[in-house]
């Protein structure tokens, strides 16, 4: 990206805006000076990892560049360095439509995959010399990075590869994604390239160590806490992720009179790649060019035996086709490109020493057998903990206490015992017992036909009791501020909470007097809870954790009825011709509203204030919707997404995530992008401000 001049000359500039004595007589120059230098040492830093200036110089240069954009406001740019700072929530993340797809990649295990997809490759290109380029397939997240002139404009998850969500304010704060690349050096206009987010395993360890100072629960793997942290509301919290982002592949380029120069002047991956880094892009760094299949077939097996000492977590790597003409030629499936195919590592196995089998109680009575085994490092985490599923399970892997087990992460996610050590095993060894008991409260388990489980039908008993009530406040339930898994934990032991509707009657007093509990922390739970009150029934009808009920059945079951109680009145064979309620889902819906335990609860809940009626049928206010479709995109003034969406479904009508011919209306807020591009282009779709969207719902009233 930088030659040897350029770098001496920043570095030369460095040192001059180091100096204190620096004075400004020429602000637009200086801001320049200052944005070109703090460019350059973020890509030492982010890219290279080869810093030259401290951390304290750095920040140093950082607020003299601030202090100068605050004093002349008319100068500052959006790719400043300056804007990587995180800027306001995020309320919801508006689903865009990729330049174009981003495929899966067809798999192999194999040499001999690799042969066959060689050979269909010579076979649709009618060439027989093919170059090949290897590269890792990073267990991450997948991300798409849409520049124009030179700019980065929106940033998005790769979703299910025609459309992502757009979370370009959080890929602003990932330090190696820039904000501006000199695409027009090469005739570029617009460009969107493909690239995954992942955590280092060293920052993965630190992010989880403190976090675990902290008293919060740790991340389970660098992959799914990349994903996670891509969607987060909140921009700073992003930032304290680690997230760093690689790009592998120009998926689109044209120029400014929007030719396409993918495979005319952009001819070869490797080349392209090239450029990406020589813009300041941090790419893989480890791929390689390679002359024929054989070769890459070694360089694949080279990196499987070595993935462990790599610094970040892959699973595979990559083999594509380097003319992007023949690329072009070969084509794509609906699924996959035929010029590419993923090479996958074999799971990641280690041994180690079954000490002891747990058995869990679940909200169920579900029981659930744990192998507590001598901790093992696996795929980047350490494991301690597996689980060993139900009674069938142990007995078709005939697992013995003190067996020496191997072990794997399915998917290098999921913990898996894959067997047991036989050869190993030189003496007769102890049975894993199944208990008789149940482990929490000591009823006796059964087990029912066509089931595997065992489980404790026991309605009092202090396991279910404890994860029926985190389920009841989890997010997906009542979702109750300020009272999450660990609290309900800790209101447990110290007799604050001994069932559901004792959330409804805490005593506060008593919390405030708890270590680490202070009047607004209180005042904050108790106002989740009292918010809670007034739920959508269908909320309550989750919580109460009826087996096989989710929130689309919940929704279902809500609409029917003006009370929950009103569900005893209820059959299997009405309940059985509901919308998303089969034979089995009836039967468990029938039976809990049928024992007298749960009926007392809901009564329970109700005394306490919490609305045990269907309040949004009373308010549903027309049907002047009815059978029209509508989607909103831009800034929203008047009501946030949930609340147009909510707003929709009350006067009969419904929204869908796309524009397409079956849209009816687009409703538009401030700064609307490409969704309203695309309605006017199609022409059958009516765009429409929020005061027209409000005035359509008054019509009828």
């Amino acid at each position: 990206m930088y030659s040897e001049k350029a770098q001496k000359e920043l570095l030369q500039l460095t040192e001059k805006w180091k100096s204190e004595a620096e004075t400004v007589n020429n602000p637009e120059k200086a801001i320049n000076e200052l944005s070109a230098i703090l460019r350059y040492h973020d890509w030492r830093y982010y890219v290279l990892a080869d810093p030259k200036i401290s951390d304290f110089e750095y920040d140093q240069l950082f607020k003299k560049l601030q202090k100068l954009e605050a004093e002349h406001p008319e100068l500052l740019s959006n790719d400043s360095p300056t804007q990587r700072v995180a800027q306001g929530l995020t309320d919801s993340f508006e689903t865009v439509a990729h330049s174009v797809p981003m495929l899966s990649l067809d798999n192999s295990y194999n040499e001999e995959d690799l042969l066959e997809f060689d050979r269909r490759v010579r076979s649709l290109s009618g060439k027989e010399n093919i170059q090949y380029v290897a590269e890792p397939k990073f267990d991450g997240s997948g991300i798409a990075l849409l520049y124009e002139n030179d700019k980065l404009v929106r940033a998005a998850t790769r979703g299910n590869g025609v459309m992502g969500e757009e979370i370009t304010n959080n890929a602003r704060v990932i330090k190696s994604v820039p904000l501006r690349a000199e695409f027009s050096k090469y005739g570029i206009y617009k460009a969107e390239l493909r690239g995954e987010v992942v955590i280092a395993h060293d920052v993965f360890e630190k992010i989880n160590e403190k976090r675990e100072a902290e008293g919060l629960s740790t991340f389970q793997n660098s992959r799914n806490t990349a994903a996670g942290g891509l969607r987060m509301k909140d921009p700073s919290e992003v930032a304290k992720r680690g997230m760093e982002a690689f790009v592998y592949q120009v998926g689109y380029a044209v120029n400014k009179d929007g030719n396409n120069l993918l495979g005319n002047q952009l001819r070869e991956h490797d080349a392209n790649i090239q450029m990406l880094y020589d813009l300041g892009f941090k790419t893989p760094g480890i791929e390689k060019t390679l002359g024929n299949i054989k070769s890459a077939i070694d360089f694949c097996k080279d990196w499987e035996e070595k993935r462990d000492a790599y610094t970040y977590e892959i699973d595979g790597m990559v083999v594509k086709v380097n003319d992007l003409q023949i690329q072009d030629e070969i084509g794509s499936t609906a699924h996959h490109p035929r010029w590419a195919i993923a090479y996958k590592f074999k799971a990641k196995q280690a041994k180690s020493r079954l000490v002891n089998v747990e058995f869990q109680v679940g909200r169920t009575g579900a029981i659930t057998p744990v192998a507590k085994i001598e901790p093992v490092r696996l795929a980047g985490v350490t494991i301690s903990s597996i689980s060993l599923h139900n009674e069938d399970f142990i007995k078709e892997k005939d697992i013995r206490m003190s067996d020496l087990l191997l072990v794997e992460r399915a998917g290098d996610v999921i913990p898996y015992v894959v067997g047991v050590v036989e050869s190993e095993r030189k003496e007769e060894r102890e049975l894993v017992q199944f208990p008789e008991q149940c482990p929490s409260c000591g009823s006796k388990p059964v087990r029912l036909e066509g089931e595997a489980a065992w489980r404790c039908v026991n309605a009092e008993c202090p396991a279910q009791t404890e994860e029926k009530l985190i389920h009841f406040v989890s997010k997906a339930a009542m979702d109750i501020d300020g009272l999450g898994k660990d609290i309900v934990k800790r209101f447990i032991r110290e007799g604050l909470i001994s069932a559901i509707h004792d959330i409804y009657n805490l005593d506060y007093d008593h919390i405030l007097a708890l270590e680490g509990w202070k009047e607004k922390s209180v005042e904050n739970l108790k106002n989740g809870i009292e918010n809670s009150k007034q739920n959508p029934t269908w909320r309550l009808i989750v919580a109460l954790g009826i087996r096989h009920v989710g929130s689309a059945t919940a929704k279902t079951l809500a609409k029917q009825v003006k009370s929950i109680l009103e569900l005893q009145e209820f059959e299997i064979e009405t309940l059985s011709e509901l919308q998303d309620v089969g034979p089995i889902v009836a039967e468990s819906i029938y039976d809990f509203f049928h024992n007298e335990a749960n009926i007392q609860l809901i009564k329970q809940l109700a005394a306490a204030g919490v609305s045990i009626e269907n309040t949004e049928q009373d308010e549903a206010k027309s049907d002047v919707l009815e059978g029209k479709s509508f989607l909103f995109t831009g800034s929203l003034s008047k009501f946030t997404r949930d609340e147009a969406k909510e707003l929709v479904e009350k006067n009969g009508g419904k929204t869908i995530s796309s524009v397409s011919k079956k849209l009816d209306y687009l409703v538009v807020g401030e700064n609307a992008g490409s969704k309203k591009t695309k309605a006017e282009q199609l022409g059958t779709v009516e765009i429409i401000s929020e005061a027209d969207f409000l005035n359509l719902i008054n019509a009828d009233a």
